[in-house]
């Protein structure tokens, strides 16, 4: 039996769905359990998409894909996906939904990857931590009395947590090398 973990990354379950040891409904479904147990305490992800992750599971052929049916967050500024919303943990945006998939996001759906929710950020990435008003403060997986750091803080704390094995982050100015080096 295998389990999403912080140990683990995406080219093992990668491995495991194409040997047919696991099947990607049973990723996103770990995923999702993973999720629901840590993102309370963490506030890492922001906007699930549980239902459309677990159909997509299901439906989408993955032939061919070197990711197929991997579980993956994406951040919410950005990484947009079509019919989702797209904050940039902005008060302003709180109600944007993104009219197109971002170039990034399509390559990462290309690659075979799940997309099963966003991560927080802090306002427009403005900062080097992750505390927008919006959604309130991330919190560090090893002392939650601390940030991740920013701004792909909600990223950095659901890998450190085993949420998933990989999360879309990007980097300006230490965006994800802050969250790197703040959650190990």
């Amino acid at each position: 039996m295998f389990h999403i973990n912080r140990e683990e990354d995406a080219l093992h379950f990668a491995h495991l769905v194409k040997q047919k040891e696991a099947s990607p409904r049973e990723l996103v479904a770990q995923a999702i359990t993973r999720i629901e147990k840590e993102n309370p305490a963490l506030n890492a992800v922001i906007h699930p998409r549980f239902e459309a992750a677990l159909k997509e599971a299901e439906t989408r052929d993955f032939t061919g894909k070197p990711f197929g049916g991997v579980p993956i967050l994406v951040k919410d500024m950005g990484q947009t996906l079509a019919g989702e919303p797209s904050t940039s943990g902005s008060v302003l945006l709180k109600d944007a939904i993104s009219s197109q998939t971002s170039h990034y996001t399509q390559k990462l759906l290309d690659a075979g990857f799940i997309v099963i929710g966003q991560t927080n950020v802090p306002e427009f990435g403005f900062k080097n931590i992750t505390d927008a008003r919006i959604f309130g403060p991330s919190r560090n997986p090893w002392n939650p009395d601390y940030s991740p750091g920013g701004s792909s803080g909600g990223a950095g704390a659901a890998v450190a947590a085993g949420m998933v094995p990989l999360a879309g982050a990007s980097d300006g100015g230490g965006s994800i090398r802050i969250p790197a080096s703040f959650t190990g």
